[in-house]
């Protein structure tokens, strides 16, 4: 019995660890993921704000 006892402990372990770089890697992959985000939300304030630049030159120039 408690060989048995000590071999679950011994998967149940196995599997916890398992868990937990599963979880480190999905926690890195989270953090280059919003950084991707904020790069792209950047990008797209820059292009808007060039955009409603260029609209209001135009409309000056009329």
């Amino acid at each position: 019995m408690q060989e048995q006892l000590q071999h679950r402990l011994d998967e149940l372990k196995n599997e916890f660890e398992k868990g937990q770089a599963r979880l480190r890697e999905l926690q890195q992959q989270e953090a280059q993921l919003h950084e991707t985000l904020l790069r792209l939300s950047g990008a797209i304030q820059v292009l808007t704000e060039m955009l409603e630049k260029e609209s209001s030159d135009a409309e000056n120039q009329d």
